[in-house]
């Protein structure tokens, strides 16, 4: 199964752009300039190309990936890590034109609403090892607006190339026609966004010049959900997912570009307003800047802490603004858009602030403890402070997996706490409050710790980071500890998710899913750990829109 996340990492460039002016009346189709070769080992790291960028973009395995640029492609020298063919690549090494999370080419003509382009031509050129199971894929990201730091609402793979059993996302729907071959046509979606693919039908292609408009135009007659000639084309990347093996694999050449009708187009989404100087009757926004042409900003304000109810308070021709007249301790939303005389940008994410009241206010909510030094009796917690005046940390504990009884065990000035006394082989659950003379914060995040089974007994624990997130969904890397004194031959993993989150995901193997609880188990490489040693696997879930939960509960059982 292929899934499309592989693109949802923040970018590292490494090097430096070549700036080309391109007239906005023009044809602009954009061959690579000469650049120094390089060799890219970062998980995430990037080389500016002439007018494209090359990335790395090693994001489903923390195994070695290598690649060496050129001025218009690259080759994998390098790829030690192994993915499910049930279940995600381990990176997507591609060049590209246009804007990916924000990082956009070198005088980047995208994005650039489909309306308003002719042609979008573009050409590639691959060649391919004698093994290894990989697809040779080129996407085209397509978005309602020209909001470029995120996940984007369509993805387009034409897959050029198919090497082992692997997929598509979703199943096939249709069959069609373009640039002199034929494909075909599946249709899904990996829970964060819309996918339609191309799969070649026939012979590999090493070699394919074609308009990308020709694949758009098709995609929408497939459905309304994949868009529309108002929305707007952000990206075009051609490159590589491995599953297994890779190297040798090349683009050997990639060029990319677009005619355009001229004339100015509505402005891009501005930046997430961040709030300084909150007095207790006014504050001051700023933004990042909206990409084109900008008249104004227009600044939208609503009271109350989830309020929905915005106005518009005023205008600024900057990306700031001091809204004053405001009420002492109370809660407003502020959220801006662009304008020019095409039009209105999308809106900005919603920053919430609250004014002073003067005099002690109750502390900001702790951070999720974490735990460490866990034996058979004892852990170690330590948690991020919270903001505002503390006096002392409340801490709770609860007894079992998933039990909410929880009841207060101690107080601490700092931000960590020890717990003795505790049993073996059993999990417990803490959370963390603080307080001051006004009052006390919200509760922190709850965190599940398994104590080992002592006296030479064996044990384990999971504990798991974020990999990578958007708004609807999220990528986490779970690792497998041995707490234990004595070696363990197997082990079972589970994730618990937030209610109304769903599994959409997981390696290096298919995990076991009963409710919310996401469960993997060790395969015959992995199992056996000796004291401190790790073992690692992952998931991908989904996510109702807008709710920014990850998972706090783990648990693990040693065998």
């Amino acid at each position: 199964m292929h899934a499309t996340t592989s693109r949802k990492h923040r970018l590292t460039t490494i090097a430096s752009a070549i700036a080309l002016t391109v007239a906005a009346t023009a044809v602009s189709l954009l061959a690579a300039q000469p650049a120094q070769a390089a060799t890219i080992c970062e998980q995430y790291g990037t080389v500016v190309a002439g007018s494209y960028v090359i990335q790395n973009n090693r994001w489903g395995t923390s195994a070695t990936q290598c690649i060496n640029t050129t001025s218009n492609g690259f080759s994998i020298t390098q790829q030690d890590g192994v993915g499910s063919t049930s279940g995600a690549p381990v990176s997507y090494p591609s060049i590209f034109l246009g804007c990916h999370y924000s990082n956009c080419s070198p005088s980047s003509p995208l994005p650039k609403q489909l309306s308003t382009i002719g042609t979008a031509n573009s050409s590639i050129s691959y060649s391919y090892p004698g093994s290894g199971t990989y697809n040779a894929s080129y996407d085209i990201w397509l978005n309602a607006d020209t909001n470029v730091s995120g996940v984007q609402d369509t993805e387009i793979m034409i897959w050029f190339n198919r090497q082992g059993s692997i997929q598509p996302i979703g199943s096939q729907t249709g069959t069609a026609s373009i640039a002199g071959r034929s494909w075909a046509v599946w249709t899904g979606s990996n829970g964060a966004n819309n996918v339609v693919s191309y799969l070649f039908t026939g012979s590999i292609i090493n070699s394919l010049s074609f308009d990308v408009m020709d694949f758009v135009r098709d995609t929408f007659t497939r459905g309304s959900q994949y868009g529309n000639s108002s929305w707007y084309l952000t990206s075009v990347q051609a490159g590589f997912e491995p599953w297994i093996g890779g190297v040798g694999l090349t683009v050997n050449s990639f060029s990319a570009g677009v005619t355009t009708g001229g004339g100015t187009q509505p402005p891009g989404t501005p930046g997430t307003p961040t709030a300084s100087n909150v007095g207790s009757s006014s504050a001051s926004l700023s933004w990042s800047a909206s990409s084109g042409t900008v008249s104004s900003y227009l600044i939208e304000r609503a009271t109350g802490a989830s309020s929905t109810s915005f106005s518009q308070i005023g205008t600024s021709s900057s990306p700031s603004f001091t809204d004053s007249g405001l009420a002492a301790n109370t809660t407003y939303r502020y959220r801006v858009r662009a304008s020019n005389s095409a039009g209105t940008s999308g809106y900005s994410g919603v920053v919430n602030v609250t004014t002073t009241g003067g005099g002690t206010q109750v502390p900001g909510t702790p951070g999720t403890p974490t735990a460490s030094g866990v034996t058979s009796s004892g852990a170690s917690l330590s948690w991020s402070a919270s903001s505002g005046t503390v006096s002392g940390y409340l801490v709770e504990r609860a007894t079992g997996a998933s039990s909410t009884s929880f009841s207060q065990i101690g107080t601490t000035s700092s931000t960590s706490f020890t717990d003795s006394g505790l049993a073996a082989n059993t999990t417990y659950r803490y959370r963390v409050r603080a307080s001051n003379s006004a009052g006390t914060s919200g509760y922190s995040g709850v965190v599940n710790v398994t104590t080992t089974g002592g006296g030479g007994g064996s044990g384990c624990t999971t504990t798991a980071s974020v990999q990578s997130q958007w708004n609807n969904g999220y990528v986490m890397q779970v690792t497998v500890t041995n707490t234990g004194s004595t070696s363990i031959n197997g082990w079972s993993s589970t994730a618990t998710l937030p209610s109304g989150h769903a599994h959409t995901g997981s390696w290096p193997q298919a995990a076991v899913v009963s409710g919310q609880n996401v469960t993997q188990t060790n395969q015959n490489w992995n199992g056996a750990l000796a004291p401190g040693q790790t073992a690692s696997w992952g998931f991908q879930a989904s996510r109702p829109n807008g709710n920014t939960a990850l998972p706090t509960t783990f648990s693990c059982t040693a065998s």
